[in-house]
């Protein structure tokens, strides 16, 4: 194992030249960036040219499929990514598993996490204006946040508030664990979910929980959303019913099953405004056929 990891190191730097500082990119920069909020970040700045390699969960805009992938962000290997021969590896502290983190470590491979988390909308502009800084692209950072400001208080004067909100399950697939999973009142997109004009039917203390009859029949959504992959893996709303529990609900009953994409819905990004309003009309569109 060993073994092959130096030949992968030699070869990465025959290919690259010498390791570079994080705040000092030169020309052959070869950057592979492992969060999927960061790759749609770096589109939006125009500032992909150096982006060689990209995580299985980064999939927006479309044109980032192009780009080779090396694996899901939390089933990493070091192989994968030394085979990028990367110069800069990019991401946000939820990578694994641990060691082949440390591995990344060990080897001396240039890393780099944005100090902003862009866990809300003000930390999501900060951490838009910081990229643009380390890309020197201030300029776009901020036509970004001003137009993030400007579609939210678009959207968030379009989504009028009304006596009961629908209340929305959210069936995500972890593709780490192989596992279906429901996310809570704890995560981002109940925060979207919440801009749309609806409610997070799972109230827990973490941001996801495994997937039970139990808490499906607890929660009883009106409307259940299904993120991509998880859902293409099952094929349709009719086979997303055969999941525990689901086919009880309010929301299998009137076939309020909706496929939506992750990325529109799990990280705060240049986007969120245009998402809200999208989650909006998904969340609203039959309700009126109840």
């Amino acid at each position: 194992m060993k073994k092959n990891i130096v030949i992968f190191v030699i070869l990465a730097m025959a290919g690259c030249g010498r390791f570079n500082n994080a705040e000092n990119k030169s020309a052959d920069e070869r950057i592979v960036c492992l969060a999927k909020q960061y790759s749609e970040i770096i589109y939006a700045l125009d500032a992909e040219k150096d982006l060689v390699a990209v995580d299985l969960s980064s999939t927006f805009p479309p044109r980032i499929k192009s780009l080779p992938t090396v694996g899901y962000h939390r089933a990493l290997s070091t192989e994968s990514l030394l085979a990028a021969k990367p110069t800069m590896i990019i991401h946000d502290n939820n990578i694994g598993p641990g060691h082949v983190v440390q591995q990344l470590v060990d080897l001396k491979i240039p890393m780099k996490v944005f100090q902003n988390k862009g866990h809300d909308i003000e930390s999501t502009k900060l951490l838009i204006r910081e990229m643009g800084d380390y890309f020197g692209k201030r300029s776009q950072a901020d036509s970004l946040c001003n137009k993030l400001d400007r579609d939210m208080e678009s959207v968030l004067g379009k989504v009028s508030s009304t006596e009961v909100a629908p209340k929305v399950l959210v069936i995500h697939y972890g593709q780490a664990s192989n596992v279906y999973l429901v996310m809570t009142n704890k995560s981002t997109a109940a925060k979207m979910v919440q801009w749309a004009g609806a409610e997070m039917a799972v109230d827990e203390d973490k941001g996801m929980r495994h997937l039970s009859s139990e808490v499906v029949a607890t929660s009883d959504p009106d409307v259940i959303l299904v993120t991509d992959f998880g859902y293409d893996k099952l094929g349709s709303s009719e086979k997303v019913k055969e999941l525990p529990g689901v086919s009880g609900t309010k929301a299998a009953l009137n076939n309020r099953i909706y496929r939506v994409e992750e990325h529109d819905l799990v990280y705060i990004g240049p986007r969120t405004g245009e998402n809200v309003l999208m989650l909006h009309d998904l969340i609203y569109r039959d309700a009126n056929t109840e």
